[in-house]
């Protein structure tokens, strides 16, 4: 894999761009500092520029970067998980759930007016179940620390797939 992201040094370093695939190793803090993700110990993140795999804030300030490039990226709420949107705070009868075990903090993938989500259940009253579909940081302003560890061409299979491949080729 690692010949994958780390051309000859004979060539130009590649810039993030639409349509790359871009090895990051990252840090995601809060605004006070608490981490909150992190590459640290695994593998690097690894997504397609431009097709929105990333948060718009971070994908927007790695345009242009190279492998080696280092940055801190604040992105406001708006570009990243979105503003909380008290709408998405929603009561749903308890019969919904059908069998399923129903608890405060439970997650559930549901069909929402805009599109599929994951919903947490914030408060159980009687037979109502109360679901929030925001994001979990949606309202937060966030702090990445990011290294680009290597950028190349994605493959015309990754770009029709719309998904990476995995080191050995294309797997599914």
């Amino acid at each position: 894999m690692a010949e994958m992201f780390y051309p000859s040094k004979a060539l130009p370093p590649m810039k993030i761009a639409d349509n790359k695939v871009v090895l990051l190793d990252y840090t995601l803090k809060n605004v006070a500092g608490e981490v909150l993700d992190s590459s640290d110990g695994s593998e690097p993140l690894s997504y397609t520029h431009g097709t929105g795999s990333i948060v718009e804030g971070l994908e927007n300030a790695l345009t242009g970067k190279q492998t080696g490039d280092k940055l801190d990226v604040h992105v406001e709420a708006a570009e990243a998980y979105g503003e909380y949107d008290e709408s998405l705070v929603q009561p749903v009868e308890r019969s919904e759930f059908g069998d399923h075990p129903v608890d405060v903090g439970s997650q559930f993938h549901a069909d929402t007016a805009i599109g599929p989500r994951i919903v947490t259940v914030t408060a159980i009253d009687g037979d109502q179940i109360i679901i929030d579909a925001n994001h979990s940081l949606a309202g937060e302003d966030l702090v990445f620390h990011v290294e680009v560890m290597g950028v190349r061409d994605a493959t015309k299979e990754e770009l029709d797939h719309e998904h990476l491949d995995g080191p050995n080729g294309h797997e599914h």
